[in-house]
């Protein structure tokens, strides 16, 4: 039987509770101290993992401590530094391009608006969401790999593309849950929902989830 809208709110309003006790300290795992900053690290980490860019950003930002900084920098000197997290060239010309646009049009204050976020070089959907939501406190729904797997194990999206799955959530999630709710999937992720061996056995969610293996012998 086909569930309904309701059910899978109610489900889904379970599943963040569980998690939310399972990971009560779930956060943005990148460090940052201004909106800049998170922009960048979000940017370097396409395809990276938050650890390293963890690792990479303190020698950068100490280097170029603002966006002016980023606008005079040189091109070379930025790659070096970023080298490590992949795609190097490519991430440093969204960054200096992100610094040039942010600077002239925006005044260089990071935006805090989806509309305007969106028009910087690097910045897509996802990034857009993880400066609003975690940056400025507007609710947001960044939509990674880790999110595109997991909601749809759960069953509360069918799509592959990012922008399906995050209006799928948006009418499942509570408006003011976004930007948490994005963690705890996240966090459960890298923990447990692991891409290549999901722990199903050890899942807290494993009775909310239908595409969860059978357990205690069953087949």
């Amino acid at each position: 039987m086909r569930e309904t809208l309701r059910s899978k709110k109610k489900r889904v309003r379970a599943i963040f509770r569980i998690l939310g006790k399972t990971y009560p300290d779930s956060q943005c795992a990148l460090y940052f101290k201004t909106p800049w900053e998170l922009l960048v690290a979000t940017i370097l980490s396409a395809q990276c993992t938050d650890k390293r860019v963890n690792q990479v950003t303190p020698a950068l930002f100490k280097r170029y401590p603002d966006i002016r900084a980023f606008v005079a920098a040189d091109l070379f000197g930025v790659e070096e530094i970023v080298r490590s997290t992949g795609f190097y060239r490519n991430k440093t010309k969204n960054i200096l391009g992100a610094a040039r646009a942010v600077l002239a049009r925006f005044g260089g204050e990071v935006p805090s608006r989806m509309e305007d976020l969106v028009t910087i070089p690097g910045v897509g959907r996802k990034t857009a969401n993880v400066i609003l939501g975690n940056a400025y406190g507007i609710p947001g729904i960044p939509v990674d790999t880790h999110m595109i797997r997991i909601n749809r194990l759960l069953g509360l999206t069918l799509h592959k593309d990012p922008v399906k799955i995050e209006r799928n959530l948006m009418e499942l999630v509570p408006r003011k849950d976004w930007t948490v709710y994005s963690h705890r999937i996240i966090h459960h992720g890298r923990a447990c929902c692991v891409a290549r061996r999901p722990d199903c056995i050890k899942c807290e969610i494993r009775k909310l989830c239908p595409s969860a293996k059978k357990v205690d012998g069953k087949t």
